[in-house]
């Protein structure tokens, strides 16, 4: 068993589906059946049932897509198989088969000792089947870079910045009212030092 590409009707790549070793080719797939209903509609469909004749008939269906005997080659981001691509090279090979069969025919017709070189099948090199099924737009869409989430280090970092910032300003505010203190201090020395100056600052003061 080996595993090849399923594809839906337009060639974009589904999954892979195991298949035994010698398969080859394209071959499509089909939705399964819609179960027999009891509704007037489906009663010719009942009807029928007691007819053999009848009843194994197939019904024309819609294939859901395709299995590809072709492997996908690496590097497409969503794999499309160009079925158009692949029904042109089924017809070049069938015009080369024509062909050969149409020169050997010629060729054994012709009597033995007029006869040139026996006729050879060329058949077309096989085209590159597998493209990319996604648009430019699309690839571009998803390989832009995703905006990532702060992982629990960048939560933990962020917070002892804040921390750090918090210690600074309080560390300034503190640095500030001791200035602010010695300042009251030296003006209180300086007022003990100079009685009369205290005086007359009282005397202002009072009016």
């Amino acid at each position: 068993m080996k595993a090849v590409p399923k594809v839906n009707i337009d060639g974009l790549y589904l999954e892979d589906e195991l298949v035994d070793d010698t398969f080859t080719g394209v071959v499509p797939f089909y939705s399964p059946a819609l179960p027999i209903t009891n509704g007037p509609e489906h009663l010719d469909t009942v009807t029928n049932a007691s007819n053999p004749s009848t009843v194994d008939e197939p019904v024309d269906r819609e294939p859901a897509g395709y299995i590809v005997g072709i492997p996908v080659p690496p590097g497409f981001f969503h794999p499309r198989f160009d079925l158009e691509a692949w029904r042109q090279y089924e017809d070049s090979i069938q015009a080369a088969e024509a062909a050969y069969q149409e020169a050997m025919r010629a060729w054994n017709s012709t009597p033995e000792e007029e006869r040139g070189n026996r006729p050879v099948l060329n058949i077309p090199p096989m085209p590159a089947l597998w493209i990319e099924g996604l648009t430019p737009e699309e690839i571009e869409r998803i390989t832009a870079p995703q905006p990532q989430a702060p992982s629990e280090l960048d939560w933990l970092g962020t917070e002892l910045v804040a921390r750090e910032l918090e210690m600074l300003e309080i560390r300034r505010q503190n640095e500030t009212l001791g200035a602010q203190v010695v300042g009251l201090e030296l003006r209180l020395l300086s007022l003990e030092g100079n009685p009369s100056e205290g005086g007359e600052l009282h005397v202002r003061e009072r009016f």
